[in-house]
């Protein structure tokens, strides 16, 4: 849960110093360089967040639900499940006549 919140966090902080970053008329007078220099939120940001990726916040926010619903499949043929958190459904008998 933490991971996914901190993805959010600097997704959202990596867009707003792209908007800033676009809308300066000074961004198309300059060189990149120097453009990323003048906006030291963006680059940053940008930099987190890349650095993140390769750290491999994008597997630990993806893992949870392939985990889950691997053990859904699993636990299907004893007729249960499980939600989200790991919690064990208990599903009511069939009845066979």
């Amino acid at each position: 849960m933490l991971a996914v919140m901190i993805l959010i966090v600097v997704s959202v902080c990596t867009a707003t110093g792209a908007w800033n970053w676009l809308i300066d008329p000074d961004t198309q007078k300059v060189s990149f360089f120097s453009s990323l220099w003048n906006h030291p939120f963006f680059t940053i940001s940008c930099i987190t967040l890349i650095a993140l990726f390769f750290a491999g916040i994008h597997k630990r926010v993806v893992a949870p639900s392939i985990i889950a619903a691997r053990c859904r499949t699993v636990l299907a043929e004893y007729n249960m499940s499980c939600d989200d958190t790991g919690k064990l459904i208990l599903k009511p008998r069939p009845n066979i006549q």
